[in-house]
């Protein structure tokens, strides 16, 4: 961050302000302290009858790899509409949200992602301008090795154990950015490894 949103001025200072335990870009021309936030990604699992439904992506990061329906929040909008609008978007489904399902910390990149369980009010979807291709997947034809984000795999895998336990329950928890993976897309002749970055 380099100008301020307030007056303008240029440069900003980085630096911990009085009353406050991290450091902060701070105007010293106006003093407005400019707080960056983690954002919230929210989406749902879109489920007809025994299927769920997913979108390819046509936009980077991870075009042409399958997720669930989600993207940012916006201000002035609720964690749920958020849901209902992102999967209407990128899927051109209509859904009734049933429960808040999956939150999972992405603290590598001041993320925080939520997925809604979702009922389809009926078959009916199309690609939106986000998404290449939409398609309902049974368990067994999921893609596991063309899925975008981490937290979209493990989100999937909860619903699946759940729905073969016969109750839904809430799931949390942490993305940790490996050290190391081996499908790195840096690594000649590996496919990129799931990542969890800007949706």
């Amino acid at each position: 961050m380099n100008y301020c949103s307030q007056c303008g001025h240029f440069p900003l200072e980085y630096r911990i302000p009085a009353g406050d335990t991290r450091e902060r870009f701070v105007c010293p021309s106006c003093g407005t302290i400019h707080y960056q936030n983690p954002r919230n990604v929210v989406g749902t699992v879109p489920v007809w009858e025994d299927k769920v439904l997913l979108c390819k992506r046509a936009i980077e990061p991870r075009a042409g790899y399958w997720t669930l329906p989600a993207g940012y929040m916006e201000l002035s909008e609720t964690t749920a509409e958020c849901a209902a609008r992102e999967t209407r978007e990128e899927s051109g489904a209509e859904v009734e949200l049933v429960q808040l399902f999956s939150l999972q910390n992405v603290p590598h990149v001041s993320q925080v992602h939520l997925f809604y369980l979702a009922r389809m009010r009926s078959p009916a979807f199309s690609a939106g301008e986000e998404s290449l291709e939409v398609r309902l997947f049974e368990e067994d034809e999921i893609p596991w090795g063309e899925i975008a984000f981490t937290t979209v795999s493990q989100t999937l895998r909860h619903y699946f154990q759940d729905r073969r336990n016969g109750v839904f329950g809430m799931h949390t928890g942490d993305v940790v950015r490996p050290i190391f993976d081996e499908r790195d897309p840096l690594l000649p002749g590996l496919p990129p490894a799931p990542v969890d970055v800007d949706q």
